[in-house]
Order: C-alpha cells, then sequence, then structure tokens
C-alpha cells in the first residue's frame, strides 16, 4: 500500500508532539536520501553461489528428499504469520525445514552484501588477525554461510596465515545441530586448515543480559539481520537497553551491520505514530537528526535495496527468493 493510500485511510488524529514531530522531520529527511541500489548476484571476493547451494544440497540431502519437508514447511510458515516464534522452531524438523526452504537464498543474498563493503572485506583479509563475529538471531546459518564464504575466500590468497574467524552465534532457538552441520561442512570443502574457522552456538534471548557478558560484545563485527524489528515489536524497552550495551561496550572500530525488510512491515509504532524502524535505531546509536554525537557513525547505507536470483546460473529443489531490505553499516566512534 502507498504512503498516499495510507495517508487518505487514516484517521486524522492529534496533532505531533514536539518529540514525534522531530521524529517526523527526520523520516522525511531520510527519505528524500532514499536510495534504490541492486546487491550483486555474485561477487570474485566470496565462494560461488553454485558452490554455496553445493553445501545446501550436500547437507540437507536427506531432507530435501523427505515426504514430510511440505508439511513442516507449512507448519513454519503459520507459525511466522502469527510471529510465534517458539512454535515455529521447537522442533529439529521446522528447524532444518526453515533452512531448507529460506537459508540458501539469503546466505547468497548475505555474502554478496558482506563482499560489498570494502570495510568487511580489509577486516577479513587482513593475514595477521584473528577476527570476531557474533551474528544475533542467526540460528538459520545464513549469516554463518555468508561470512564464511567471504572469509575462505580471501583465506586462498594466504592459507597458511594466522588469521582465522571465530563466528559466534546467538539465537533464542536451538539451532546447535544446524549449526554444527554447516561448520563440519564448511571447514572440510571450504578451507585449507580447519582450525581457522570456529563456530560456537548460545542458545538465549540475546535481550536477556546474562546471556551474552559485556565482554562478549568485545568483537569486530556484529549482525543483526530481520532481526530488530522483531525485537522491538516483542521486547521494545528491553530492545533500547540491548542497543544502549552496545554502545558501551563495543570496541572503537567494531563494524554493526543491521538490515530489515523495505517496507511498511518495517515500522514500529510510537505513540500516534509510525516510523521505520532503522530510524529508531540510528537515533539510539548515532544520535538525534543533524546531531551526530553518538557512539557510532553510519559508514554505508541504503532505504532499498534488492538482490535478485540469477536462475540462468544456479538451481535448487525449492524457490530461492528474491530480497528487497534496507540496512545500515555502522563504526563504533
Amino acid at each position: 500500500m502507498s504512503r498516499r493510500i495510507e495517508r487518505r485511510r487514516a484517521r486524522k488524529g492529534p496533532a505531533a508532539s514536539p518529540a514525534e514531530t522531530s521524529l517526523i522531520e527526520g523520516i522525511q529527511d531520510m527519505e528524500l536520501g532514499a536510495e534504490r541500489q541492486l546487491i550483486p548476484f555474485s561477487s570474485e571476493s566470496c565462494i560461488e553461489p553454485k558452490r554455496t547451494l553445493d553445501l545446501f544440497n550436500e547437507v540437507l540431502k536427506d531432507i530435501l528428499q523427505s515426504p514430510t519437508l511440505h508439511d513442516h514447511v507449512q507448519e513454519v510458515k503459520r507459525a511466522l504469520y502469527n510471529r510465534d516464534y517458539m512454535a515455529a522452531f521447537d522442533t529439529d524438523n521446522k528447524r532444518f525445514a526453515y533452512v531448507s526452504r529460506w537459508t540458501p537464498a539469503r546466505a547468497l543474498s548475505y555474502s554478496s552484501l558482506f563482499a560489498s563493503f570494502q570495510a568487511i572485506k580489509r577486516l577479513l583479509a587482513d593475514k595477521d588477525q584473528k577476527r570476531k563475529v557474533l551474528c544475533v538471531g542467526g540460528g538459520a546459518a545464513s549469516e554463518l554461510v555468508g561470512i564464511a564464504s567471504l572469509f575462505c575466500r580471501l583465506k586462498e590468497f594466504n592459507p597458511n596465515s594466522d588469521s582465522q574467524l571465530d563466528v559466534t552465534i546467538v539465537d533464542i532457538a536451538n539451532w546447535s545441530t544446524v549449526v554444527t552441520h554447516f561448520t563440519s561442512y564448511i571447514k572440510s570443502h571450504w578451507i585449507y586448515k580447519p582450525e581457522k574457522l570456529n563456530t560456537t552456538f548460545i542458545e538465549g534471548d540475546i535481550l536477556d543480559s546474562k546471556v551474552i557478558s559485556n565482554e562478549g560484545f568485545d568483537v569486530d563485527f556484529i549482525t543483526l539481520l530481520f532481526t530488530t524489528n522483531e525485537l522491538f515489536c516483542a521486547k521494545r524497552s528491553e530492545t533500547i537497553k540491548f542497543l544502549q550495551r552496545l554502545n558501551t561496550n563495543c570496541k572503537k572500530g567494531a563494524y554493526l551491520l543491521i538490515a530489515e525488510s523495505a517496507g511498511s512491515y518495517s515500522h514500529i509504532t510510537v505513540g500516534t505514530k509510525k516510523f521505520p524502524v532503522q530510524f529508531l535505531v540510528d537515533t539510539i546509536l548515532v544520535g538525534k537528526p543533524n546531531d551526530d554525537n553518538g557512539a557510532w557513525e553510519i559508514v554505508d547505507s541504503s532505504e532499498s535495496c534488492w538482490y535478485r536470483i540469477n536462475e540462468k546460473e544456479v538451481s535448487y529443489p525449492m524457490k530461492l527468493e528474491n530480497m528487497r531490505f534496507f540496512f545500515r553499516l555502522y563504526r563504533k566512534r
């Protein structure tokens, strides 16, 4: 639905408060600067899409041939529609059904997105450094496959170097079996020295301060991909506190990537108004509009970009979805 139609259908409410007026003005400025761009289907800096899908075809071989896969996918879809995430992912059958249906396209898009950031490529290409990545809500392994695709390709240029990637994945559901299976394949097929890529899975609510200690945020790169909006919808005040923990505990020079679906789905109601979730996050991390005095700075962004599957180059037993999303790449001051 267009904004014009939304405005036409909306009932006239009370005058906006000064705080809401400031938010609205900031959003208008943001929309004026919005841009559309296309994320490349593939990148020379990543494992090729065909090889990435080979990973899924091999790891999920038995599941893709299962006669019950369709039923499990439908169960997951119904639960996700109702935003009942615990029910959607409460068994390995459902978790692997989700991974079979949706993770491949996301993994392809994430690998290409990560590779499009020069800062992230430089981070992972340093042959002398051990890098730490924290993936919040990344249990379905899209982020793991995406970041491993970039690191393992870059590692090919210095296979015996000291560089290492340690990925910590935090998710409220128990995705440990999924993470273990994908990690095992990546170590066996994508990297010369398997000990140079390691994963740790933590089951828990990231909004619970006991799940990750303050020291746990001492990492080089944090991803919040298609997760932030759900956190705000579930527990707004706790989500704000979580972002403030990032302000306090992340080290200077660390990167934070946030991505969500572009459009009204990622809007949050504040008082009588609806605001894009990215604007609220910008305010918490970077500061109020035009102040730019927060703990983070934006180094790259798009309000609406597309990742499109090139069906002439790859095939997969299930549908590979195109993706439209916004993103923000922040750097800690």
